[in-house]
């Protein structure tokens, strides 16, 4: 199975619980780019709560193709996002053990909102083992049909899953546990155990 999904910033637990499933990762390449939804934000749980990280975007509309949407370095958004990564997870189990190769892909500055995202992706994959195949659309279909499972705009931070099966971890804030933030959650308080907790997300203990 293809799970065909768009590029997300920091992408979700969820998102990558369905990528363990496919037998091959396909992400859309031409589609226009939609404000307000995952490409370029995350959730991550702070000291606060949960809070959003907003990549800012240069002039981003409904009629930019989503790989020529470029970021807003006026903006000192890199600063504000890895100091507020750092106040939130800089005491979880294994911050040290991955932040300075996220890092780094920050401090490369890509120029396009694709490009950080896919940066991220494949360090992620590579966190997770995530022996699967990637790929990118060449052009866009409206519909498709089996083996490819069409996953696009199925998460959005306006619209939870009816489907969660996600068991509670060890969070450095809070009472009470947040569901689906960013995979940076659980790599941080997991570690290699992540990927684990992926698999197998209702047995997990």
């Amino acid at each position: 199975m293809q799970l065909l999904t768009e590029l997300h910033y920091n992408p979700s637990i969820l998102y990558f619980q369905k990528a363990f499933e496919a037998d091959e990762l396909l992400f859309e390449a031409h589609e226009n780019y939609q404000k307000q939804s995952y490409r370029n934000r995350c959730h991550i749980l702070t000291a606060q709560g949960v809070v959003p990280l907003s990549v800012p975007v240069v002039k981003g509309n409904s009629k930019t193709l989503v790989t020529e949407l470029e970021i807003d370095y006026s903006q000192r958004w890199m600063d504000i996002h890895w100091r507020t990564i750092q106040s939130a997870y800089g005491n979880a189990p294994f911050f040290e053990f991955y932040a300075d190769y996220l890092k780094d892909i920050y401090d490369q500055k890509p120029a396009l909102l694709f490009q950080l995202n896919m940066d991220l992706m494949k360090l992620f994959v590579k966190f997770l083992k995530l022996k699967k195949p990637l790929g990118l659309t060449q052009t866009y279909v409206k519909t498709y049909e089996a083996p490819v499972l069409d996953w696009r705009g199925e998460l959005h931070p306006k619209k939870e899953p009816d489907n969660l099966r996600l068991m509670p971890y060890r969070q450095v804030f809070g009472k009470q546990f947040a569901i689906n933030l960013s995979i940076l959650d659980l790599l941080f308080n997991l570690g290699p155990e992540a990927s684990i907790y992926l698999q197998n997300p209702v047995d997990f203990c």
